[in-house]
């Protein structure tokens, strides 16, 4: 008797509660092909100036936050994600390289964002190979990322 009624109470539980959360095993995805996007692949932006980064980001639940690295590549490293090969300068050692990074949050409850921002380039800093990096986490703290390869020059 005590099997037959912890069988019900179990069956009705399943039937009467269903699951109110479903599973997150999606990363989020980070879109350059948006009308606007920058920087793309290649692209040069300039010491003393400032540029607006702009790309797409979104997930199928719910955004979290994105961040923006951007960093020398003066020594042709790689962060395997752009399939588009830039013309590189030879190797050579920073002297005052440019680095940027921060971080930026997302509203909460997004699952679509335009992820924008302005970023200062000194005029002081090296110039030649550069990543543009940007990373994007949801809410259940999967993320996603894309190492652009870009230059940094004077105009």
């Amino acid at each position: 008797m005590t099997y037959k009624i912890l069988g019900i109470i179990t069956v009705l539980s399943i039937l009467l509660f269903p699951k109110c959360t479903e599973i997150d095993d999606e990363a989020p995805k980070i879109d350059f092909s948006q009308a606007g996007s920058f920087p793309q692949a290649c692209d040069t932006i300039y010491r003393g100036e400032s540029f607006i980064f702009h790309a797409g980001l979104s997930d199928d639940t719910e955004l979290g936050a994105f961040s923006i690295d951007l960093h020398n590549n003066f020594d042709h490293h790689t962060h395997s994600t752009d399939v588009i090969e830039c013309e590189m300068e030879p190797i050579k050692s920073p002297v005052e390289p440019f680095l940027f990074i921060e971080e930026y949050e997302i509203p909460d409850g997004r699952t679509e964002y335009s992820a924008t921002g302005s970023i200062h380039v000194p005029e002081s800093v090296d110039t030649g190979d550069y990543h543009f990096m940007i990373r994007v986490t949801d809410a259940e703290g999967w993320q996603s990322f894309k190492g652009i390869s870009i230059k940094i020059t004077d105009r």
